[in-house]
Protein backbone atom coordinates (compact mmCIF):
# COMPACT_ATOMS: atom_id res chain seq x y z
CA UNK A 1 0.00 0.00 0.00
CA UNK A 2 0.90 3.63 -0.53
CA UNK A 3 -0.35 6.27 0.54
CA UNK A 4 0.72 10.46 0.04
CA UNK A 5 1.64 12.54 3.19
CA UNK A 6 0.10 15.94 1.47
CA UNK A 7 2.22 18.77 1.87
CA UNK A 8 0.06 21.48 4.51
CA UNK A 9 -0.09 25.16 3.87
CA UNK A 10 -1.22 27.90 5.71
CA UNK A 11 -3.41 30.03 3.02
CA UNK A 12 -4.04 32.46 6.30
CA UNK A 13 -2.97 32.31 9.19
CA UNK A 14 -4.30 34.87 12.24
CA UNK A 15 -3.14 34.47 15.92
CA UNK A 16 -5.64 36.00 17.99
CA UNK A 17 -4.08 35.32 21.42
CA UNK A 18 -1.87 33.46 23.97
CA UNK A 19 -3.34 30.48 26.14
CA UNK A 20 -2.61 29.86 29.92
CA UNK A 21 -1.57 26.19 28.88
CA UNK A 22 1.28 27.49 26.82
CA UNK A 23 -1.05 27.20 23.06
CA UNK A 24 -2.03 30.12 20.94
CA UNK A 25 -6.11 30.45 19.84
CA UNK A 26 -5.62 30.09 15.65
CA UNK A 27 -7.85 31.00 12.81
CA UNK A 28 -6.86 29.42 9.87
CA UNK A 29 -7.21 28.51 6.30
CA UNK A 30 -5.69 25.23 5.91
CA UNK A 31 -5.42 23.60 1.94
CA UNK A 32 -3.34 20.81 0.67
CA UNK A 33 -1.08 20.12 -2.31
CA UNK A 34 -1.30 17.11 -4.36
CA UNK A 35 2.27 16.03 -3.33
CA UNK A 36 4.49 15.64 -0.27
CA UNK A 37 6.33 12.56 1.60
CA UNK A 38 5.35 9.02 0.31
CA UNK A 39 4.88 6.08 2.74
CA UNK A 40 4.80 2.54 1.65
CA UNK A 41 3.61 -0.14 3.68
CA UNK A 42 2.90 -4.24 3.92
CA UNK A 43 1.97 -6.47 6.45
CA UNK A 44 4.46 -7.37 9.50
CA UNK A 45 4.96 -9.04 12.12
CA UNK A 46 5.72 -6.38 14.16
CA UNK A 47 5.11 -2.73 13.67
CA UNK A 48 8.72 -0.84 12.03
CA UNK A 49 9.64 2.29 10.45
CA UNK A 50 12.44 3.12 8.31
CA UNK A 51 12.71 6.56 7.06
CA UNK A 52 14.79 7.26 3.65
CA UNK A 53 14.76 10.21 1.18
CA UNK A 54 16.81 13.60 0.63
CA UNK A 55 15.24 14.92 4.38
CA UNK A 56 15.93 11.69 6.42
CA UNK A 57 18.84 12.76 8.59
CA UNK A 58 16.25 15.42 9.70
CA UNK A 59 14.13 12.87 11.65
CA UNK A 60 16.85 11.59 14.79
CA UNK A 61 14.75 8.82 15.89
CA UNK A 62 12.24 7.16 13.56
CA UNK A 63 10.03 5.55 16.44
CA UNK A 64 9.92 8.88 18.06
CA UNK A 65 8.60 10.39 15.20
CA UNK A 66 4.73 10.70 14.52
CA UNK A 67 4.50 8.00 12.02
CA UNK A 68 5.36 5.44 14.77
CA UNK A 69 3.58 7.40 16.97
CA UNK A 70 0.12 7.40 14.95
CA UNK A 71 0.78 3.52 14.48
CA UNK A 72 0.69 3.35 18.34
CA UNK A 73 -2.32 5.67 18.67
CA UNK A 74 -4.89 3.46 16.14
CA UNK A 75 -6.61 0.13 17.61
CA UNK A 76 -5.85 -2.70 14.68
CA UNK A 77 -5.17 -6.76 14.78
CA UNK A 78 -2.47 -6.15 12.15
CA UNK A 79 1.05 -4.63 12.18
CA UNK A 80 2.50 -2.40 9.47
CA UNK A 81 6.09 -2.00 8.22
CA UNK A 82 6.43 1.24 7.10
CA UNK A 83 8.93 3.17 4.72
CA UNK A 84 8.47 6.85 4.78
CA UNK A 85 10.41 8.56 1.69
CA UNK A 86 10.80 12.22 2.89
CA UNK A 87 10.90 14.74 0.10
CA UNK A 88 9.46 17.63 2.28
CA UNK A 89 11.87 19.65 4.42
CA UNK A 90 11.59 18.93 7.88
CA UNK A 91 10.94 22.35 10.21
CA UNK A 92 9.83 23.60 7.01
CA UNK A 93 5.76 24.96 8.11
CA UNK A 94 4.77 22.39 5.40
CA UNK A 95 2.93 20.15 8.56
CA UNK A 96 5.51 17.31 7.03
CA UNK A 97 5.55 14.95 10.12
CA UNK A 98 1.82 15.45 11.07
CA UNK A 99 0.90 14.86 7.34
CA UNK A 100 2.87 11.93 7.56
CA UNK A 101 0.69 10.73 10.70
CA UNK A 102 -2.31 12.27 8.35
CA UNK A 103 -1.06 9.60 5.87
CA UNK A 104 -1.38 6.34 8.61
CA UNK A 105 -4.58 7.16 9.64
CA UNK A 106 -5.46 7.05 5.57
CA UNK A 107 -3.32 3.42 5.43
CA UNK A 108 -5.78 2.02 8.85
CA UNK A 109 -8.18 3.47 7.87
CA UNK A 110 -7.97 1.40 4.64
CA UNK A 111 -7.11 -1.69 6.39
CA UNK A 112 -9.41 -1.68 9.23
CA UNK A 113 -11.34 1.37 9.56
CA UNK A 114 -11.03 4.19 12.18
CA UNK A 115 -12.70 4.66 15.61
CA UNK A 116 -15.23 7.10 16.49
CA UNK A 117 -12.65 8.81 18.29
CA UNK A 118 -9.96 9.05 15.49
CA UNK A 119 -9.77 12.73 15.45
CA UNK A 120 -9.31 13.23 19.44
CA UNK A 121 -6.38 10.60 19.03
CA UNK A 122 -5.34 12.60 15.87
CA UNK A 123 -5.06 16.08 18.28
CA UNK A 124 -3.12 14.43 20.97
CA UNK A 125 -0.27 14.38 18.18
CA UNK A 126 -0.77 17.77 17.32
CA UNK A 127 -2.38 20.84 16.15
CA UNK A 128 -1.98 20.18 12.27
CA UNK A 129 -2.93 16.35 12.34
CA UNK A 130 -6.56 16.68 12.44
CA UNK A 131 -6.90 18.10 9.11
CA UNK A 132 -4.06 16.38 7.59
CA UNK A 133 -5.92 13.18 7.89
CA UNK A 134 -8.93 14.12 5.20
CA UNK A 135 -5.74 16.69 3.52
CA UNK A 136 -8.87 19.04 1.97
CA UNK A 137 -9.17 22.52 2.66
CA UNK A 138 -10.61 23.50 5.79
CA UNK A 139 -10.48 26.75 8.37
CA UNK A 140 -9.24 25.70 11.44
CA UNK A 141 -9.80 27.17 14.89
CA UNK A 142 -8.57 27.33 18.64
CA UNK A 143 -5.22 25.44 18.45
CA UNK A 144 -5.93 24.57 14.80
CA UNK A 145 -8.02 20.91 15.84
CA UNK A 146 -11.37 22.63 15.53
CA UNK A 147 -12.77 22.34 11.81
CA UNK A 148 -14.96 24.00 9.97
CA UNK A 149 -15.43 22.74 6.41
CA UNK A 150 -15.24 25.12 3.29
CA UNK A 151 -16.34 24.37 -0.08
CA UNK A 152 -12.74 25.76 -1.94
CA UNK A 153 -13.28 27.65 -5.30
CA UNK A 154 -9.42 26.97 -5.40
CA UNK A 155 -9.08 23.26 -6.01
CA UNK A 156 -6.23 22.79 -8.86
CA UNK A 157 -4.79 26.26 -8.39
CA UNK A 158 -1.23 25.45 -9.36
CA UNK A 159 0.87 26.14 -6.51
CA UNK A 160 4.96 26.98 -6.27
CA UNK A 161 6.94 26.00 -2.43
CA UNK A 162 9.93 27.42 -1.88
CA UNK A 163 11.91 27.16 0.96
CA UNK A 164 15.75 28.09 1.55
CA UNK A 165 17.23 24.64 3.15
CA UNK A 166 17.16 26.56 6.65
CA UNK A 167 15.17 24.92 9.78
CA UNK A 168 12.87 27.00 11.92
CA UNK A 169 11.44 25.77 14.65
CA UNK A 170 7.92 26.46 15.61
CA UNK A 171 8.09 27.09 19.33
CA UNK A 172 10.58 30.32 18.81
CA UNK A 173 8.41 31.33 15.84
CA UNK A 174 5.57 31.46 18.77
CA UNK A 175 7.31 32.99 21.46
CA UNK A 176 8.56 35.95 19.12
CA UNK A 177 4.93 36.93 18.23
CA UNK A 178 4.50 40.16 19.54
CA UNK A 179 0.78 39.25 21.35
CA UNK A 180 -1.48 41.92 19.32
CA UNK A 181 -4.88 40.61 17.79
CA UNK A 182 -4.95 42.16 14.58
CA UNK A 183 -8.50 40.34 13.91
CA UNK A 184 -10.62 37.76 12.74
CA UNK A 185 -9.98 35.35 9.86
CA UNK A 186 -12.53 37.22 6.86
CA UNK A 187 -15.46 35.55 5.80
CA UNK A 188 -15.84 34.66 1.80
CA UNK A 189 -14.64 31.87 -0.58
CA UNK A 190 -11.32 30.13 0.03
CA UNK A 191 -9.77 32.46 -2.51
CA UNK A 192 -11.56 35.73 -0.68
CA UNK A 193 -10.28 34.49 2.47
CA UNK A 194 -6.43 33.95 0.98
CA UNK A 195 -6.45 37.67 -0.37
CA UNK A 196 -7.72 39.28 2.54
CA UNK A 197 -5.97 37.40 5.31
CA UNK A 198 -2.39 37.26 6.16
CA UNK A 199 0.31 35.65 8.18
CA UNK A 200 0.75 36.98 11.63
CA UNK A 201 3.98 34.87 12.27
CA UNK A 202 5.60 36.38 9.07
CA UNK A 203 7.19 39.21 11.33
CA UNK A 204 8.40 37.17 13.72
CA UNK A 205 9.91 34.45 11.42
CA UNK A 206 11.49 37.30 9.09
CA UNK A 207 13.39 38.33 12.41
CA UNK A 208 14.50 34.73 13.01
CA UNK A 209 15.30 33.46 9.98
CA UNK A 210 16.29 36.53 7.08
CA UNK A 211 16.22 34.37 4.52
CA UNK A 212 12.59 33.91 4.20
CA UNK A 213 12.47 37.74 2.84
CA UNK A 214 14.70 37.24 0.05
CA UNK A 215 12.39 33.94 -1.06
CA UNK A 216 9.38 36.23 -0.73
CA UNK A 217 11.09 38.84 -2.49
CA UNK A 218 12.15 36.10 -5.20
CA UNK A 219 8.49 35.09 -5.42
CA UNK A 220 6.76 38.21 -5.94
CA UNK A 221 9.70 39.95 -8.39
CA UNK A 222 7.81 41.43 -11.27
CA UNK A 223 8.69 39.33 -14.34
CA UNK A 224 9.08 41.01 -18.04
CA UNK A 225 5.60 39.17 -18.60
CA UNK A 226 3.33 40.08 -16.06
CA UNK A 227 1.08 37.00 -17.02
CA UNK A 228 3.71 35.09 -14.86
CA UNK A 229 3.04 36.69 -11.70
CA UNK A 230 1.85 34.99 -8.72
CA UNK A 231 -1.82 36.64 -7.80
CA UNK A 232 -0.55 35.29 -3.92
CA UNK A 233 2.49 34.60 -2.38
CA UNK A 234 2.86 34.37 1.34
CA UNK A 235 4.85 32.42 3.94
CA UNK A 236 3.21 29.11 5.06
CA UNK A 237 2.76 28.45 8.83
CA UNK A 238 5.72 29.35 11.01
CA UNK A 239 8.09 28.90 8.08
CA UNK A 240 10.73 28.98 6.79
CA UNK A 241 8.58 27.57 3.08
CA UNK A 242 6.85 30.21 1.64
CA UNK A 243 4.13 29.91 -1.39
CA UNK A 244 3.05 31.50 -4.73
CA UNK A 245 -0.69 30.80 -6.35
CA UNK A 246 -0.82 31.45 -10.17
CA UNK A 247 -3.16 31.24 -12.96
CA UNK A 248 -1.62 28.87 -14.89
CA UNK A 249 0.79 25.94 -14.94
CA UNK A 250 3.00 27.87 -17.43
CA UNK A 251 3.30 30.88 -15.33
CA UNK A 252 3.91 28.35 -12.51
CA UNK A 253 6.88 26.41 -13.98
CA UNK A 254 8.53 29.35 -15.21
CA UNK A 255 8.65 31.05 -11.85
CA UNK A 256 10.08 27.59 -10.63
CA UNK A 257 12.37 27.42 -13.21
CA UNK A 258 14.02 30.73 -13.03
CA UNK A 259 14.66 30.39 -8.81
CA UNK A 260 16.13 27.43 -9.32
CA UNK A 261 18.08 28.97 -12.02
CA UNK A 262 19.16 32.02 -9.40
CA UNK A 263 18.74 30.00 -6.39
CA UNK A 264 20.18 26.44 -6.96
CA UNK A 265 20.52 25.77 -3.15
CA UNK A 266 16.74 26.64 -2.67
CA UNK A 267 14.47 23.58 -2.28
CA UNK A 268 11.14 23.59 -4.51
CA UNK A 269 7.94 21.98 -4.99
CA UNK A 270 5.66 22.57 -8.00
CA UNK A 271 1.77 20.80 -7.77
CA UNK A 272 -1.94 21.95 -7.67
CA UNK A 273 -3.64 22.62 -4.62
CA UNK A 274 -6.27 19.77 -3.87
Amino acid sequence: MRETAYAKINLALHVRGRREDGYHELETLFAFVDGGDTLSAKPADTDRVKTVGEFATGIDNPFHNLVAKALSGLPRTGRLDITLEKVLPVAAGLGGGSADAGAVFRLVEALHGLPDDWQERAAKLGADVPCCVRSETVIGRGTGTELEALDSDLVGTPVLLVNPRVPLSTGPVFKAWDGHDRGALPQGSAKEIALAGRNDLEAPAFKLCPAIVQVLDALKADNPCKADNPWLARMSGSGATCFALYDTLEARDAARERLNTMHPDWWTLSGKLR
